[in-house]
């Protein structure tokens, strides 16, 4: 379920020339700040959401990296947190201790930035989730690494839209979708 490989005979369909790509000042560290918060979330998100919590964490960092690669808001970050995480995720399957804690500190770091709920993404559990695995990584010895308990893998979770900010159920009572 989770031995994500990519296979490098068949290319992708959505490949897109990194020269289509606009010119972004890229900035490394926060604050960022973003309207976009509120809107659905890229129909590539929910692809990439759905490619992360099936395991397949090579294929979500090529889906997540073009949506990141296009958008010029700073929401792009919200994109690239979430990728890292999973890149994280990844290296950490293929036994790279280092590698994975490096994508895990960065893409929490990163996702620090960002509301409790950002299109619809469950940020603030996101980000609980990858700091108890990045926790259990750091309680690992080296040769320990294939004890891995894969349960501590983070997923990414999204608030229903008749959610509040909290996760709270807000649909009134007696409303048509009860």
């Amino acid at each position: 379920m989770y031995e994500s490989r990519p296979d490098s005979a068949k290319p992708r369909a959505d490949a897109v020339a990194f020269e289509q790509f606009p010119r972004i000042r890229k900035r490394p560290h926060g604050p960022y700040q973003t309207g976009k918060c509120g809107e659905t979330p890229p129909a590539e998100l929910l692809a990439g959401i759905a490619e992360f919590n099936q395991g397949l964490f090579f294929e979500q960092h090529e889906t997540l990296e073009l949506l990141w690669r296009r958008e010029s808001d700073d929401v792009r970050y919200l994109y690239q947190g979430i990728l890292l995480v999973g890149v994280g995720c990844y290296h950490l399957l293929r036994g790279n201790a280092n590698g994975a804690r490096i994508k895990l500190e960065r893409g929490i770091e990163i996702l620090g930035w960002f509301e409790a709920v950002c299109q619809r993404v469950d940020v603030a559990r996101l980000r609980r989730d990858s700091q108890r695995c990045l926790a259990a990584l750091q309680a690992l010895a080296p040769d320990q690494l294939l004890a891995f308990d894969r349960r501590m893998l983070p997923r990414v979770h999204l608030v229903d839209e008749s959610e509040d900010q909290c996760g709270v159920d807000i649909t009134p009572p007696g409303s048509d979708s009860d």
